[in-house]
């Protein structure tokens, strides 16, 4: 079992920046790639960002590539994603997932793929 705890969201004006956290705790947290999801009002969950259990690799949707960082930290069980220039857009809770993986370099952007959920953290941007 893992679990995930997010933290840093809140309200920013557009053009702003805020740093998400999620700290795990359980099970050995270098063997899972870890990913960031959101979902805003009235829509589906969606992909943001992925990083690989090592940390070298990474992707993300193409909405916020440029503008957000995914990042970790195996010695304090905590991922990352670090977004700047916001927009209104990116409004909605950020969900910050857990699954096992058995590559340093896979990471997964489909929610199937992951097992453990955190319960979310919410970002608001104010035009």
């Amino acid at each position: 079992q893992v679990q995930l705890v997010e933290s840093g969201g809140g309200l920013v004006q557009a053009g702003g920046s805020l740093r998400l956290s999620c700290a795990a705790s359980g099970r050995a947290f270098s063997i899972y790639a870890m990913g960031w999801f959101r979902q805003a009002p009235g829509k589906e969950r969606e992909f943001v960002a992925a990083i690989s259990r090592s940390g070298g690799s990474t992707y993300y949707v193409d909405s916020v590539r440029g503008r957000f960082t995914i990042s970790r930290d195996n010695a304090k069980n905590t991922v990352y994603l670090e977004m700047n220039s916001l927009k209104p857009e990116d409004k909605a809770v950020y969900y910050c997932a857990a699954g096992r993986t058995y590559s340093d370099t896979s990471y997964y952007t489909s929610s199937s793929e992951y097992v453990y959920w955190g319960q979310g953290t919410q970002v608001t941007v104010s035009r």
